[in-house]
């Protein structure tokens, strides 16, 4: 089976945005690029809408040293002006990329752990012990992750206590609440 990937090079483009490597890889081949270095977790956005939340979450990994992974469909193009804009000049130094599905996805992180980010979970992010490795995956932002996810890992959900007067938290800055709750448990 064959799919197609994107993801970052070295440098930037003309305009200061991203470079994009499109290439055509087989399950069985590695990735043909040197990493900038080894994530201390992976951070997962399903089928992300807004650009500037995937831009912010990409400059909290670079500074965490996580890897983002966006499964299509994105709402936006990866040149966008407001993805380039919230992420900055970071994406030069950010390990990312795109794969076309989830089992792409799953595929390639098979031997992870799995947290999936919902408002839904019963149990808290600061109830679990992060490894490093661990993927924690975060759902689209108008609608989450799909209930079948949720309901075939019901296990792995956890969730950032909120009030009820709210339906929801921005999609970075939960991001970057349950990043940085893993690097305060592993010390910094």
């Amino acid at each position: 089976m064959q799919r197609t990937t994107t993801a970052r090079t070295a440098g930037q483009g003309n305009d200061g945005g991203p470079h994009e490597l499109k290439r055509t890889m087989h399950d069985s081949e590695p990735t043909p690029r040197e990493p900038l270095y080894t994530p201390r977790l992976h951070v997962v956005l399903y089928h992300p809408e807004i650009p500037h939340n995937t831009g912010s979450v990409g400059r909290t990994c670079v500074a965490a040293g996580c890897k983002l992974w966006l499964v299509r469909p994105l709402g936006f193009r990866l040149d966008d002006y407001y993805l380039r804009r919230a992420g900055l000049d970071y994406w030069p130094h950010l390990e990312w990329e795109v794969v076309d599905d989830w089992e792409a996805l799953t595929s390639r992180l098979a031997d992870h752990r799995f947290w999936y980010l919902t408002k839904t979970a019963t149990q808290r992010y600061t109830d679990v012990a992060f490894n490093e490795g661990d993927v924690l995956v975060f759902g689209a932002e108008s609608n989450g992750l799909p209930p079948s996810m949720l309901e075939a890992n019901r296990d792995r959900a956890i969730g950032i206590p909120i009030r009820p007067q709210v339906r929801s938290l921005n999609l970075s800055n939960s991001a970057g609440i349950v990043i940085y709750e893993a690097l305060r448990q592993w010390g910094g």
